[in-house]
């Protein structure tokens, strides 16, 4: 049996526009302590993250504390939206998750994101058989794989979990790779 554990990055610094070098709030910093107080006793024997700051800095303090190394997987970070801040960004996400092909002239439609969380998680199972793992990523992301899985999360979950950060989900995988459970957690 294989565990992961996805976490959702804790609050970032809305205020930087930059996606991969905006760092987490100071809201956020505090609450990366839930994400190490959650995963303490979860036996993790391998942390990954999206190379995206906010989501490294959340699992920063967990790996320091139990000496673990932050392994970066490029494909586990954020969608790409487009190459400029959106201002609607509510009504975007939802024409995004009623077509899962829509996207921008510069970005990437929820079923490539997907696709390429599902072809990273599946190389992690298949590099890591039989481990308890914790991946840092992002909410749309993280959304997209539990999708894959569970075809009835959609848009209305999607936004109840929209300002959640951190949030963690754990999906239990048999010997074979095949998805046996899905379970979330608020840790906040």
């Amino acid at each position: 049996m294989t565990k992961v554990f996805f976490v959702r990055h804790a609050e970032p610094n809305y205020n930087n526009h930059d996606d991969s070098q905006r760092e987490l709030s100071l809201q956020g910093l505090a609450n990366r302590k839930l994400v190490t107080q959650f995963l303490a006793d979860k036996q993790i024997d391998i942390v990954i993250s999206s190379p995206f700051k906010r989501a490294v800095d959340t699992v920063a303090d967990f790996a320091e504390n139990n000496g673990l190394a932050i392994e970066i997987v490029d494909a586990f970070r954020e969608r790409k939206v487009d190459s400029c801040w959106i201002e609607n960004f509510s009504e975007f996400t939802k024409r995004q998750w009623n077509d899962f092909t829509y996207k921008l002239s510069d970005g990437e439609c929820l079923k490539e994101v997907q696709e390429r969380n599902i072809c990273a998680l599946e190389a992690m199972l298949k590099k890591y058989p039989g481990k308890n793992i914790a991946i840092c990523s992002h909410g749309t992301a993280l959304s997209t794989v539990i999708n894959y899985f569970d075809k009835s999360f959609g848009y209305d979950d999607f936004e109840k979990i929209k300002r959640i950060m951190p949030w963690i989900v754990e999906f239990v995988f048999d010997e074979n790779a095949k998805c046996t459970g899905i379970n979330k957690y608020n840790v906040i």
